[in-house]
């Protein structure tokens, strides 16, 4: 769908985006030594620098992105959700950006795209990576989520948590 509204008040800026994605880039630092896949998100208020969760990635069916959207979903409002702002250091799954979606969570940025991801993974049992884009789960909604990314900026630095765990 388009022309939803878009959440409150103004965007976050290249700079603010950058640098709340290498703080989940330093989330996802800390669930790799923690055995975990190396998949960090935060979310970050309507001021776009006051950072409310972090969440690294659990298993492969708790990834950071779903399990910040539910904590969320249970500490904020939907109105107060709607406003902010998640990010994550690789684009969305499917189920991630639908539990975005569920918790009225109203901006993503991401760092690696889904298909870079792919190319890191290859075919890893620990993680069958989808071909399924956050903004096609987005784009057939009913609200108008923002999205940004991929960000070449920080690529190299979240590639590099991956570039040895897959293999």
């Amino acid at each position: 769908m388009t022309d939803l509204p878009p959440p409150p008040g103004n965007d976050p800026s290249q700079g603010q985006m950058l640098a709340n994605l290498r703080r989940a880039n330093a989330v996802a630092g800390r669930a790799l030594e923690a055995g975990h896949h190396p998949f960090g998100a935060v979310l970050v208020a309507a001021d776009h620098t006051s950072v409310l969760l972090e969440q690294g990635n659990l298993d492969v069916v708790n990834h950071a992105e779903s399990t910040l959207a539910r904590l969320a979903a249970e500490k904020f409002s939907a109105e107060e959700l709607w406003g902010m702002t998640l990010y994550t250091t690789a684009e969305p799954c499917a189920m991630c950006a639908g539990t975005q979606y569920w918790a009225n969570i109203g901006r993503l940025v991401y760092g690696i795209s889904e298909a870079r991801l792919l190319e890191l993974t290859g075919s890893s049992d620990k993680n069958p990576t989808m071909d399924v884009p956050c903004r096609y789960i987005f784009e057939h909604s009913q609200k108008g989520i923002r999205v940004w990314g991929p960000f070449a900026e920080v690529e190299e630095e979240i590639v590099a948590l991956h570039r040895d765990f897959w293999s």
